[in-house]
């Protein structure tokens, strides 16, 4: 099982992949404010779980493994923001920061449980773009519908 500090690393690899291409150490410690040797242990982790290839100065793949974890904590975390911000009201800065500390605290079953509430509470089956849980852009999504009331 990934530390939380570990999962923040291959989220912001993931979203690094999606905006760059390529990922360098650079990059990360960049994104991150750490430094080179911080990531580089992280990396070393990553590895080990098969969720990264990567080799020292080299460049860093998602494995199709790191991958789908990457969107599994993305999405844990829309899941959470939603809830927070668009169910109860918590305003959005607080919504986001607030996420990324419970989504690293909860089960997958309490996640699950909050997504199905989410889905149904929202009627996001009723959404133009067929949400599921695995869609990068639920929140972009919930915005649209929310100005069209």
């Amino acid at each position: 099982m990934l530390s939380s500090v570990s999962k923040e690393y291959l989220k912001t690899i993931y979203v690094l992949k999606k905006q760059n291409g390529e990922i360098r150490v650079t990059d990360i410690a960049n994104k991150m404010n750490c430094s080179k040797p911080n990531v580089t242990k992280q990396l070393n982790i990553l590895s080990t779980n098969e969720l990264i290839s990567y080799e020292t100065y080299g460049k860093i793949k998602l494995t199709i493994k790191g991958e789908n974890e990457a969107k599994k904590i993305l999405a844990a975390n829309d899941i959470i923001y939603i809830l927070l911000s668009d169910v109860i009201g918590v305003p959005s800065d607080i919504a986001s920061h607030d996420a990324s500390l419970i989504k690293g605290v909860i089960s997958d079953k309490t996640l699950n449980s909050i997504s199905n509430y989410i889905y149904e509470t929202l009627e996001l089956n009723k959404l133009n773009c067929n949400f599921n849980i695995k869609n990068e852009s639920c929140r972009a999504c919930i915005s649209k519908r929310k100005e069209k009331k």
